[in-house]
């Protein structure tokens, strides 16, 4: 067994999402891995029925484009009342950020039930495509009533954490990097990444 940083010294990371770049970064800094943005020329459809099959297909397509090892994320919203939506559709789910949360919101309008949870599927490529390492994190919480906090990206404004009574638009960076969905996935990434061979 090898130690990652004997293997990977570069990841490419399979997004143009800042928001997800960002946490990356921060949560990645200490592994002595570059990491750097795949190019714009490189468009991966995202056609899985999962969000793991999507950060494979991520991962993988632009790893094979790069010849470099990569790194993609699959990750949405899954509220109980919509029945899982909008689950791998939710940042198609409408034009805007402000858009799909309202969309959110309106769809849950006559609902009870307000449980959510957020999924992420992060998965790492070797440079020849194949699948390294995957991890699959959840967090659970409750879709707010409206927007709250201007924190976070995407859904965070709507999604409330109950043991803090805030959502993720409200919540600390550092506590949500602790507690997010994208945290534990990275979490259970890290130690699959220390035991790759080369």
């Amino acid at each position: 067994m090898s130690d990652i940083s004997t293997q990977l010294k570069k990841l490419v990371i399979a997004s143009g999402n800042a928001g997800k770049i960002k946490e990356f970064r921060d949560y990645l800094a200490d592994l002595g891995v570059t990491l750097i943005l795949k190019p714009d020329s490189i468009d991966v459809e995202e056609t899985g029925a999962t969000f793991i099959e999507n950060a494979h297909l991520k991962a993988s397509q632009v790893a094979i484009a790069t010849g470099e090892w990569a790194i993609a994320d699959d990750s949405g919203l899954e509220v109980i009342a919509l029945n899982g939506a909008p689950g791998v559709l939710s940042a198609r789910y409408a034009d805007t950020d402000s858009d799909r949360i309202n969309r959110v919101l309106s769809e849950l309008k006559d609902q009870a039930n307000r449980e959510a949870q957020f999924v992420c599927a992060i998965a790492i490529a070797s440079p020849d495509g194949a699948i390294a390492a995957d991890a699959l994190g959840l967090c659970k919480g409750a879709i707010a009533d409206a927007p709250i906090g201007n924190g976070g990206f995407g859904y965070d404004p709507i999604f409330l954490i109950p043991e803090f009574q805030q959502t993720f638009g409200e919540i600390p960076p550092e506590v949500k990097a602790k507690i997010s969905h994208r945290a534990e996935a990275l979490a259970i990434l890290r130690d699959k990444l220390q035991h790759l061979t080369k």
